[in-house]
């Protein structure tokens, strides 16, 4: 994608990255009806931000979407890959998920995401393979590495 660039995360961006992560979210129906039941779901810690956990996707200058790192000792985890509904299929994920595999390389660390069972085929296309079910708050989802 033209005029892609990936960066940190700005502390003054978290209310912007929540809100890009709420109509995200909300623009699947698989947990909308749960999302719209615990709004709290949707948060983003300030310290994941000031830790540069949190890498964001720029399009020409404006937020097209964003994707959490955590990285522990031993294991990294795509804890979150948020991108504007309007913005989908356009690669913007896929370069998100990408600098994150980046990042878990860099410190010798394969990469787990925990993914609604819908996203399992753009997961594979970026050559994760599935592991098992997990559960989480609002029902199954596969674990899928890298």
């Amino acid at each position: 994608m033209d005029h892609l660039r990936i960066r940190p995360a700005l502390p003054e961006e978290r209310q912007a990255l929540e809100d890009l992560q709420r109509r995200a979210s909300l623009a699947l129906e698989t947990y909308r009806e749960q999302l719209e039941a615990n709004p709290d779901a949707i948060a983003l810690p300030a310290e994941q931000i000031e830790r540069g956990q949190v890498m964001v996707a720029e399009v020409e200058g404006r937020v097209a979407g964003f994707a959490v790192v955590l990285a522990e000792e031993r294991s990294a985890e795509l804890d979150g890959l948020f991108v504007e509904p309007e913005n989908w299929r356009q690669g913007i994920g896929s370069a998100l998920v990408e600098a994150a595999i980046h990042e878990a390389r860099r410190r010798d660390l394969s990469l787990t995401v925990v993914a609604d069972p819908s996203a399992r085929e753009f997961y594979e296309r970026c050559g994760f393979t599935a592991e098992g079910i997990s559960e989480t708050r609002f029902g199954p989802a596969l674990t899928m590495s890298r």
